[in-house]
């Protein structure tokens, strides 16, 4: 938000008036009170200085409630600009968001698919599941990827206002320690100017008189002057908390910035890289099945050639053998040959031992008959022997 919108405002009655303390009465003339270092007025523009002048003039250091209440408003506007600064402080768990990046990162690099050792037989089958299951486990790994991108990118638009909240609060800072300076810068004026003329004019009227009364107003406005020093003191305190305020805001602003450069830098480089990769690592997955097919087929056709190959050679040799080969063969007509020779020989043997056989048989059946007939002879005598 613009500076100018936070135009410093001094004033004299804030809204809670409180009632003026007694003054201590005293007869004795106060020694004079220190005057104040000058403040550094360089930081106010020619305007705000003619501000603070003319705002000195109408401070009275006589009226104890005006001291009291003196920058009170612009104290109050610190103190609940600090405590809105704490409750942003309080409120960003940055952790959450680092938890979330983390996540991230362990999803993607959880993602890594195993490949599978492929034989030729099964091959087409086997490398399609690889792909399937790598397929599925993107499915899987995006879903969580996504969600986590998701609340990531809910965090990245509350960084990036609270970015802006942080550069209002800056400026606000700003004001804030301008109009404390402002008030500090009118008090000093007016407190160099009272200790440098009233008060001495007071305390010597008070000597050349010797009355109560006159030494009672020197006494007095000795005490206030010192009751309004140690009031500018403490704006000093509370304008040195702004001066703090300022790189606190910076720095919690500056982790907000980080944090959103982590997550666009997750959300547009980390992630369309992965998928990126991802794409490849399918299309690489493809290519290297198909090369395995190919190969397969390759190796089989080379295979079924030589195959063919060794069976032909076989069978055109053997058909030649064949072909060459006579009817029939010489080894073949030798033991027919062999054979037939031997089956004569062995007729031939057979024959000569029938007529062998049969000329002794014709020998014995002769003798046979001889001897019959000679036993019948024998038989025919001895018969007619005894007939007669």
């Amino acid at each position: 938000m613009p500076q100018d919108e936070f135009v410093p405002s001094l004033t004299l009655t804030p809204d809670i008036p409180e009632a003026p303390a007694a003054p201590e009465l005293s007869l004795e003339v106060p020694t004079q009170t220190p005057v104040p270092k000058p403040l550094d007025d360089s930081s106010l523009t020619e305007q705000e200085k003619a501000v603070v002048r003319e705002f000195a003039q109408k401070i009275n250091l006589t009226d104890s409630n005006q001291i009291l209440q003196y920058g009170s408003a612009a104290q109050t506007k610190i103190s609940q600009f600090s405590e809105q600064a704490l409750a942003n402080v309080r409120t960003k768990d940055l952790d959450e968001v680092g938890n979330l990046i983390a996540d991230l990162v362990n999803e993607l690099k959880g993602f890594n698919p195993q490949e599978e050792k492929k034989g030729i037989f099964g091959l087409f089958k086997k490398a399609g599941d690889s792909i399937g299951q790598m397929k599925v486990k993107y499915n899987s790994v995006e879903k969580n990827v996504d969600k986590i991108c998701e609340v990531l990118e809910n965090h990245k638009i509350t960084l990036l206002k609270d970015v802006a909240m942080l550069d209002k609060m800056y400026e606000m800072n700003l004001a804030y320690y301008k109009e404390l300076t402002m008030y500090i810068l009118a008090g000093k004026q007016k407190l160099e100017q009272v200790l440098s003329t009233e008060l001495p004019a007071l305390q010597e009227k008070a000597k050349q008189s010797g009355l109560p009364q006159d030494a009672q107003a020197a006494n007095y406005l000795a005490d206030m002057c010192n009751r309004f020093e140690k009031k500018l003191h403490d704006l000093e305190l509370t304008r040195n908390i702004c001066i703090q305020m300022g790189p606190q805001i910076r720095l919690v602003q500056s982790n907000n910035s980080m944090m959103v450069e982590k997550i666009q830098s997750s959300l547009v480089n980390t992630i369309p890289l992965w998928k990126n990769q991802m794409v490849l690592a399918l299309g690489l997955a493809h290519s290297k099945s198909a090369i395995e097919a190919q190969r397969a087929v390759t190796d089989i056709t080379n295979q079924l050639l030589r195959k063919n190959a060794d069976t032909l050679k076989t069978s055109t040799v053997e058909a030649a053998r064949e072909s060459e080969r006579g009817i029939v063969d010489i080894e073949t007509l030798k033991h027919t040959n062999e054979s037939l020779i031997q089956t004569l020989d062995e007729v031939l043997k057979i024959q000569q031992e029938g007529r062998a056989k049969r000329q002794a048989a014709e020998a014995e059946l002769s003798r046979i008959e001889e001897q019959l007939k000679a036993k019948l002879l024998e038989v025919r005598d001895t018969t007619r022997g005894t007939k007669a």
